[in-house]
């Protein structure tokens, strides 16, 4: 699974041919969420409040909201 960023000890992963709705891994040592693309919604899991805060405020920068589309593009082309 590659990782797309890493905040902090937070890192932003995709599969490949992933299921949808479009959305990628939030991982850390203690949880693991699902976040939508498209609202940075949590589809399913968990994640600490301040992890989802640094993840949104780096997503929220245009460039890195457009390397999360990217990739999922690049990724789950079918």
């Amino acid at each position: 699974m590659p990782t797309i960023a890493i905040i902090g000890k937070l890192k932003l992963q995709m599969y490949a041919d992933d299921h949808h709705p479009p959305h990628f891994h939030a991982t850390a040592a203690d949880h693991e969420a699902l976040i939508r693309l498209s609202d940075l919604s949590v589809l399913q899991g968990r994640i600490t409040r301040r992890n989802y805060d640094a993840l949104v405020e780096w997503a929220l920068v245009q460039t890195n909201r457009d390397k999360l589309e990217h990739a999922w593009k690049r990724l789950n082309a079918r």
